[in-house]
């Protein structure tokens, strides 16, 4: 598969592109760049892949073999992101916008504020490239950088990725942590004082609101007025002995007199 080529020029105007190429032109060889932005604008850089700690990508040479080019950056450890993503669940505009798979720019604060940093500094840079080029970075790898940059620009959780953490984990990782908040919130929160029984007896029959005003009573109030209306129900209940049938309505007379009465 053929990475994403860069826009002319080989640089796009993106914010994440530009933050590593920076990285890239400030310890570089400016002929080696210019021909690694040729190669990244022709498509000469294949099947790029970001993993934890590494970028692979072939990049097509003079040679009839591509040439394999990778690139490494320090992998963050479990108690670095976890103090990182502790931060990021602390803060609402950041969790929303990654909940919605919008990587904020702002981002970056949350790693400065640990001490850490989410894009490669120089020191920690390191590139390899089968080329027989001895210096580093050669064009390959500049060509490499420049179709990442491309591709962070479309994807800023690959720099996630390549600092080590998967999108998806990322995301788990913030939801539990924010349902552990809540729970920790919802524990301080200082329970609600009971009132003496004695004291609630005078308004145990209010409410907080007030209840409907009732429509007034039928003209016909009669206890069998409902049973007059409704007519015969058709369900007939067998008398003494198996001896003919009474409908339902009428043996319920009785009943609605008895309570009209009560």
């Amino acid at each position: 598969m053929t990475a994403p080529q860069a826009e002319a020029g080989g640089v796009t105007s993106h914010r994440w592109s530009k933050r590593l190429i920076m990285v890239l032109e400030s310890f570089s060889d400016r002929e080696r760049l210019h021909r690694g932005r040729t190669y990244a604008a022709s498509g000469d850089v294949e099947d790029l892949d970001v993993r934890p700690g590494e970028v692979y990508a072939s990049v097509r040479g003079t040679r009839r073999r591509p040439y394999s080019v990778t690139i490494r950056i320090n992998v963050l450890t479990p108690d670095q992101w976890s103090r990182v993503e502790r931060l990021m669940a602390a803060r609402t505009d950041l969790y929303t916008s990654l909940l919605e798979g919008t990587m904020p720019e702002h981002v970056e604060d949350v790693f400065h504020d640990t001490g850490l940093s989410l894009y490669p500094s120089r020191r920690e840079f390191d590139a390899d490239c089968t080329c027989p080029d001895m210096v580093r970075p050669c064009k390959h790898i500049a060509a490499t950088c420049y179709v990442l940059a491309d591709r962070l620009d479309q994807d800023p959780f690959d720099l996630m990725l390549w600092r080590g953490r998967r999108k998806a984990d990322l995301l788990r990782r913030l939801e539990s942590l924010r349902d552990d908040q809540a729970w920790a919130q919802s524990e301080a929160a200082p329970e609600p004082e009971d009132l003496p029984l004695a004291e609630a007896l005078g308004a145990f029959w209010s409410g907080a609101q007030p209840l409907p005003v009732l429509p007034p009573a039928p003209e016909d109030s009669r206890p069998g007025a409902i049973l007059d209306r409704l007519g015969p129900l058709g369900v007939g209940v067998s008398g003494e002995g198996g001896r003919g049938e009474t409908d339902l309505t009428d043996l319920l007379r009785p009943a609605y007199e008895a309570l009209a009465r009560s």
